[in-house]
């Protein structure tokens, strides 16, 4: 009879874990497909998309100087420019700290190598200020740069949560082409709110830069890299992938992903490319964005995973024109922005963003042919 109750308990208890991730997984799912694009700079370079923790999404962009625009009702409409800095060139990375909510932004003097700031909005990104901080180099003494990289996150596993961190790179001395071999990819990240900044070890391969990763649900880190060039035999046209197992301050298990192409395909230069994850819990659905193009910056696409990047089941067509580098997040739980995705990308007449929703992605299939255990 005792152990007939303790299978019962622990069967309701597994159900009532199931009915509540399902719940969950259907406000994203949602009933019927959305998708709508829309123009919200007219001109500049290098974007970053983040949903702060009132639910405003919060577009910054800038080559010459650092702006943003904001939007409280999910994308609907935009704000004017927010300006956060005259001067300098947007370096990517832009953090939502979750525990404090402060947003976090980063630029350069100039192209890096280049002299580092760091901007903070403790209002949702209504202002900014400059903020003091100290980032340490590597454990080779290479101080890390910025410039371009997919936005951070903030950790929620036990050991490492609260944690915010962000794809980095070092440079080498120069930008050269003669300097590439040197280049590697990497991360910073902060312990104390943004006080303090770490640097991780460097990305296990070289030419590596333009990065993106997500936490999965087991705690590990994804992360996902462009190439420019390849100094070990791997192929530098498609995207790059290693492993964190300890909150981003190592990286293994090196592989190439066969269906994820890194810009375009008639050379070894690769494009920055968008990267996030559906925040379900127990569950590792993730979106990226690159392009499919023999030669030119067009035809963006999204791919989608279900089992946390091992593999791309489906891919959609977002822009046949022009597509730049591109960042992506998705909306924030119990806010006007939840069940919704956002893909702010680069485009002959400007800044782009798209909205939509997991059911357009999965044009007419269901949830349950790609997760197991799921029933729409």
């Amino acid at each position: 009879m005792k152990l007939r109750y303790i299978i019962i308990v622990y069967t309701i208890l597994g159900l009532s874990v199931s009915c509540s991730c399902n719940r969950h997984i259907h406000k994203w799912s949602g009933k019927y497909p959305q998708f709508e694009v829309k123009n919200i700079f007219e001109d500049g370079r290098f974007p970053n998309v983040v949903v702060a923790k009132d639910g405003s999404l919060l577009a910054v962009w800038g080559r010459n100087k650092v702006v943003a625009k904001k939007s409280k009702d999910g994308g609907i409409t935009w704000s004017k420019e927010i300006l956060i800095a005259e001067s300098g060139i947007h370096s990517g990375g832009t953090i939502v700290d979750d525990q404090t909510g402060n947003i976090f932004v980063f630029l350069e003097e100039d192209h890096p190598p280049a002299p580092i700031s760091i901007y903070v909005s403790k209002n949702n990104g209504d202002t900014w200020a400059l903020h003091s901080t100290k980032i340490a180099s590597d454990k080779n003494g290479n101080a890390p740069s910025m410039h371009m990289n997919e936005h951070g996150v903030t950790l929620k596993s036990k050991k490492y949560a609260g944690r915010i961190i962000r794809p980095a790179r070092y440079y080498g001395k120069t930008n050269d082409r003669s300097e590439w071999s040197n280049h590697y990819t990497n991360a910073i990240y902060s312990d104390d709110n943004g006080i303090n900044w770490k640097t991780s070890d460097p990305f296990p391969a070289k030419g590596t830069g333009e990065a993106t990763l997500v936490e999965l649900s087991d705690g590990t880190i994804y992360y996902n890299s462009r190439r420019h060039l390849s100094t070990d035999g791997l192929n530098p046209r498609k995207r790059h992938i290693a492993k964190s197992h300890d909150g981003g301050e190592t990286w293994i298990n090196l592989s190439v992903s066969e269906e994820l192409p890194d810009g375009e395909q008639y050379r070894d230069y690769g494009l920055m490319a968008g990267l996030t994850r559906i925040p379900i819990e127990n569950y590792d659905i993730l979106l990226f964005s690159n392009i499919i193009s023999e030669k030119g910056r067009n035809n963006g696409h999204i791919w989608v995973s279900f089992d946390g990047g091992e593999t791309w089941p489906i891919k959609k067509l977002i822009d046949e024109g022009s597509f730049g580098y591109s960042s992506m997040t998705t909306g924030r739980s119990n806010t006007v922005s939840e069940g919704l995705i956002y893909l702010f990308y680069e485009s002959d007449s400007g800044g782009k963003i798209a909205k939509f929703n997991l059911q357009w992605l999965l044009g007419g299939k269901k949830l349950s042919d790609f997760i197991k255990g799921y029933h729409n």
